[in-house]
């Protein structure tokens, strides 16, 4: 999961790119950049770490221009060196540089047709970079030396023929504007903003609402499933659907986890959603235990705490906030190595003793994906001197792997792979679990939006692209395994590691 940004205006744009990457630094803590343009010249800046980390004065002062795109990146299959920090670069045709939220799923295929029949190379893991070479080619193919946005348009169709899988992209064309456009399912969201200035319209377009809003863009609408919008360095815009057949299919773990509870994606407030997915939990908790001894529901915070209040108004319980969290630990489920997710639960969460002590509480996260920190946080509040300790999930068991751009681990690292709630119970120590039902959770996301069809695929198996093999995903598996990213670390190639992993 990454988070993008792409701003034209009348004025310099750093500072604004700047501030919107840090309203989305939840989407991507591993690296940052941003490239501006002025006078039909680049201006590049990125590396490995936090937004207020990789920029300081001297790079800012170097970022030139009224126009440019930025990215915060979390890996997904890839590595975390920061040759893979986007947004990428090529400089034919005409100069293009890019940033993109996803992932492709014939991206393997891709790249090799890329370096065969296009005679491109690409020089990272990154899929990002083949999605920006694909673009580039197509564009190539309009072969002349001054384009218009109808070419641009008819470049952005041959992407969509080409490339499967999920990506929500800004690119930012030398000489001519940026062009931001959605996979033809609509997985990964992408929204634009206008401002009305003296000199001229300026317009943003950005991953998440609250980056449009927090800095004084006024919001259009989202860009649909395989449009393309394009605004030229006047400030003119201009949209067109570029998919034969776009079919809406956001991703539920945004609404679940990932993004802002203050961000609204595609029509559905995510504060909303939550609120709903805590009532609709509250509801299975009376229907499979009306006589439950709960005294307590406790949020593990933050993206819980929405839900969990909602669950004890439903049940007419107490709320108490019994953990308190550093915020200067990133998210676990997305660390390299067990042993450093194990580490960082104990530094990221301390428990308020006195709101556990002889009372049965009830814990709620958004999900559980390995189970590792939600062991340790029932052990937690079991030290803490609870007397019983139940833990409900916001959203159902993750029992498949995320292909479109989330650094779910291999299937066999999930918690909930070919397990029961029982045996889950069990294994985190729960004195009962109890999950949210997948129904219930599409009609809470959903509420009054004609969004007839999720992305659910971690919790169904359901992949909405229809292209995803059982080749693809073993091959994944083992890229996304704790052996794999060891691997990388060592320097290792983890082509070889996988075959020698297929070979045994």
């Amino acid at each position: 999961m990454c988070g993008i940004i792409g701003i034209v205006a009348k004025s310099t744009v750093n500072q604004a790119l700047y501030d919107g990457l840090t309203v989305l630094q939840h989407r991507g803590q591993d690296a940052a950049g941003i490239v501006t343009c002025a006078d039909e010249r680049l201006y590049l800046r990125k590396d490995n770490g936090l937004v207020r980390d990789v920029f300081h004065t001297r790079h800012m002062i170097r970022l030139h221009g009224n126009m440019g795109i930025g990215h915060v990146r979390y890996p997904t299959a890839g590595c975390s060196s920061s040759a893979e920090a986007q947004p990428f670069y090529v400089n034919s045709p005409y100069g293009i540089a890019l940033a993109h939220n996803g992932n492709l799923t014939n991206a393997d295929v891709l790249k090799n047709d890329l370096f065969r029949e296009d005679l491109r190379h690409i020089n990272t893991n990154s899929d990002s970079e083949i999605l920006l070479n694909v673009l580039a080619h197509e564009l190539q193919q309009v072969a002349k030396l001054k384009i218009t946005e109808q070419d641009i348009f008819k470049a952005i169709k041959g992407v969509h023929e080409r490339c499967q899988g999920a990506y929500a992209a800004v690119a930012m064309i030398i000489g001519y504007g940026i062009v931001a456009f959605r996979d033809p399912q609509g997985i990964r969201p992408l929204i634009f903003g206008k401002r009305e200035t003296p000199q001229g319209n300026e317009y943003i377009m950005a991953s998440e609402s609250v980056a449009v809003r927090s800095l004084g863009f006024e919001i259009l609408r989202d860009v649909l499933p395989g449009e393309a919008i394009f605004v030229d360095l006047e400030g003119n815009f201009h949209a067109q659907q570029c998919a034969a057949k776009p079919d809406h299919n956001p991703c539920i773990f945004e609404y679940v986890y990932f993004a802002r509870p203050d961000s609204i994606i595609d029509g559905i407030s995510v504060y909303k959603a939550r609120q709903r997915m805590g009532k609709a939990l509250a509801r299975k908790i009376q229907r499979l235990k009306s006589n439950h001894d709960i005294d307590v529901v406790i949020p593990i915070p933050d993206t819980s705490r929405t839900a969990a209040l909602e669950v004890a108004k439903e049940l007419k319980l107490k709320y108490r906030e019994g953990f308190v969290k550093n915020r200067y630990i990133p998210r676990t489920f997305i660390m390299p190595g067990q042993a450093m997710r194990k580490k960082s639960v104990r530094q990221k969460l301390n428990a308020i003793d006195l709101e556990f002590k002889g009372k049965n509480v009830l814990l709620i996260d958004d999900s559980i994906v390995r189970g590792t920190t939600s062991k340790q946080i029932i052990q937690m509040a079991r030290d803490a001197g609870a007397k019983k300790v139940y833990f409900a999930s916001a959203a159902p068991p993750v029992r498949y792997p995320n292909v479109y751009g989330i650094d779910m681990p291999s299937v066999k690292e999930l918690l909930a792979y070919q397990r029961t709630d029982e045996q889950i119970a069990h294994i985190i120590g729960a004195d009962w679990l109890i999950y949210q039902d997948l129904e219930d959770l599409v009609k809470a996301t959903r509420g009054k939006q004609e969004i007839e069809k999720f992305d659910t695929s971690c919790f169904s198996g359901d992949y909405v692209t229809g292209t995803v093999s059982q080749k693809y995903l073993s091959e994944l598996e083992y890229q996304r395994s704790d052996a794999a990213k060891a691997a990388r670390e060592k320097g290792e190639s983890v082509v070889e590691v996988i075959e020698l992993h297929n070979a045994t």
